[in-house]
């Protein structure tokens, strides 16, 4: 009978260090430890972990790598708010690990947009609506960079997402969002007329934000999002192909693809 292939590595224990990073993200995730608060020095970590202190050191290096705790002045360590990217690429690589489509991503994509339009009108302060406009002042002299183009794409968004002052639905677009900004360079290398279109769209989305008007910046969200999924489309690409497909492959087609 032939042998089975070797689809499994050995199984070897956890790691203390990483025990106790687990162990400590448990306390701070369950409210145990607030914000600002002390975890304790090292030392102390040492002696109510059981484990050397090279042990505590490199727990702590993990979470500090991912910005669950920080270093204060004094040297002491204390729990810190880590910033949404961190949060959202783990996010991210599940949405690609379980096959998620590009027609999931649009579909989850466009009632986030409409909320967080509608938060963005009620919401906005100056001071957003300032750097809103000078996002769509730059994007105009860039348009014949879609890499360009993309990013500031990615910013004005992130832009409307501060303006809704819903942190819920930050951190919810977050990783949608890290998978729509390549799909969009593929877009606009594709489209001669892409990059207008998207600047004209972000103009009126500007237009409801400063109008506080939720109908108009609805409608314009769709629209908006409805032309991202078409020229998607238009690409070549398949909704229903998994999004590893899209988001591994987008940079690799965008550097071959030209104008159509």
């Amino acid at each position: 009978m032939t042998e089975l292939a070797e689809k499994f590595r050995r199984i070897s224990p956890t790691p203390a260090y990483q025990l106790v990073a687990e162990a400590i993200e448990r306390r701070i995730l369950s409210g145990g430890i607030r914000p600002g608060e002390p975890i304790g020095t090292e030392a102390e970590l040492v002696k109510q972990f059981g484990v050397n202190r090279s042990t505590v050191r490199e727990g702590i290096r993990l979470l500090e790598h991912d910005g669950i705790i920080q270093r204060q002045p004094n040297r002491r360590l204390a729990v810190a708010l880590p910033h949404y990217e961190r949060l959202a690429t783990r996010t991210t690589r599940a949405l690609v690990l379980h096959e998620a489509t590009f027609r999931e991503l649009y579909e989850a994509g466009m009632a986030l947009q409409l909320a967080t339009i509608e938060g963005a009108t009620q919401r906005a302060t100056p001071e957003l609506i300032d750097a809103m406009q000078e996002n769509i002042d730059r994007t105009e002299k860039v348009l014949d960079d879609p890499a360009a183009v993309a990013e500031l794409d990615a910013e004005f968004h992130a832009l409307i997402g501060q303006a809704s002052a819903n942190r819920v639905l930050q951190l919810a677009r977050e990783p949608s969002d890290l998978l729509v900004r390549p799909t969009t360079e593929l877009v606009l290398r594709k489209s001669k007329v892409g990059a207008a279109r998207l600047l004209h769209a972000h103009r009126m989305l500007l237009d409801a934000i400063r109008r506080k008007d939720a109908a108009f910046g609805r409608l314009w969200a769709r629209r908006h999002i409805d032309d991202w999924r078409k020229g998607f489309e238009r690409a070549g690409n398949d909704l229903d192909q998994p999004i590893d497909r899209i988001y591994l492959g987008a940079s690799a087609k965008a550097r071959t693809a030209a104008p159509a």
